[in-house]
């Protein structure tokens, strides 16, 4: 079963944030609580953990704005 990454709301007014930079690998193995990638927002850069453990599987590129919500990535 595999475990859905998307796009978190940080704060009550934020609609949408750029991925700045995956901290794993495609394909690796992370670890749940592990920093898993940066997003930007209006007024500043957020580390986002992995919500669970397992073997990731990349759906987004860097450097993209997605909206709250957005799938980007699972961990399988």
């Amino acid at each position: 079963m595999s475990v859905e990454v998307r796009i978190p709301q940080i704060g009550f007014s934020m609609q949408e944030g750029t991925l700045v930079e995956w901290l794993v690998t495609d394909g690796a193995q992370v670890e749940n609580g592990a920093p898993l990638y940066t997003l930007e927002l209006d007024k500043a850069v957020q580390e986002v953990t992995a919500p669970a453990a397992g073997k990731l599987k990349v759906h987004a590129k860097t450097g993209q704005v997605y909206p709250v919500g957005e799938l980007i990535a699972e961990i399988i």
